[in-house]
């Protein structure tokens, strides 16, 4: 018998399957920090902006209409402040990862700022190359510090400090954010208008934090204020 001849046989090779980016929203106040952000962002092979907000209220309007994969957050917010942004996030959008980056010292902000719902923190003046590897590690659901707050952190877990280490560790986020202001030389209906609240509420902060520090008059409560501000100012 004569064999049957054989069919050839094409072998298309598989389309390569192209992974959608991971989408970030950025959230900062100073339009110079968003398009640098994009800039750098954009040229990652797996992320892309996919929105930008310049104040909290913009930020919970962008992540509806938008939908982002993580949120890169600033605490210095024109309105509502940064860590206020954070918790309304975890109450409303609690499964999106945020990554705090922020000027603000995080031997101070770091702590607030994992408490209030975010998964990183890391600070403007590290190497802007380091910040697509902190997107990735928060979106892995990973937390990212700097080695320096990692160690902090770790060994207060190890010693078991979990009391406040100094009377300003002592307040809330909301009393911390009221003893800056009066830091800044700002007055309660400054503080007031710049928060959104009464005076009368403003005033009920200054008298917890007045308790809680020990402090016996508004003068030394100020005085108080305006040495933490200029500290913290200063890197201390």
């Amino acid at each position: 018998m004569s064999a049957k001849p054989t069919r050839a046989v094409s072998k298309t090779p598989p389309k390569a399957v192209v992974k959608a980016k991971a989408r970030v929203l950025v959230v900062d106040d100073h339009p110079v920090v968003r398009q640098g952000m994009a800039q750098l962002i954009g040229h990652e092979p797996d992320l892309e902006v996919c929105g930008e907000a310049a104040s909290a209220p913009d930020a919970l309007k962008a992540i509806s209409a938008c939908r982002p994969d993580v949120a890169v957050v600033d605490l210095s917010l024109k309105g509502v402040s940064g860590l206020e942004l954070l918790k309304d996030i975890k109450v409303r959008h609690p499964r999106l990862p945020v990554l705090v980056l922020s000027m603000a010292d995080e031997n101070i902000f770091a702590e607030r700022a994992l408490r209030a719902g975010a998964r990183g923190y890391m600070m403007k003046e590290e190497a802007a190359e380091k910040v697509p590897e902190a997107i990735r590690c928060v979106m892995s659901g990973r937390i990212y510090l700097s080695d320096a707050m990692s160690s902090r952190l770790l060994h207060q877990f190890v010693d078991g400090r979990t009391e406040a280490g100094s009377p300003v560790d002592r307040l809330s986020d909301r009393e911390h954010e009221v003893f800056q202001l009066i830091g800044q030389g700002l007055g309660t209906g400054e503080i007031a208008r710049r928060l959104h609240l009464s005076p009368k509420t403003i005033e009920t902060y200054r008298a917890h934090i007045k308790q809680k520090m020990n402090l016996e008059s508004a003068t030394e409560l100020l005085q108080h204020a305006i040495q933490y501000v200029q500290r913290v100012a200063g890197g201390a």
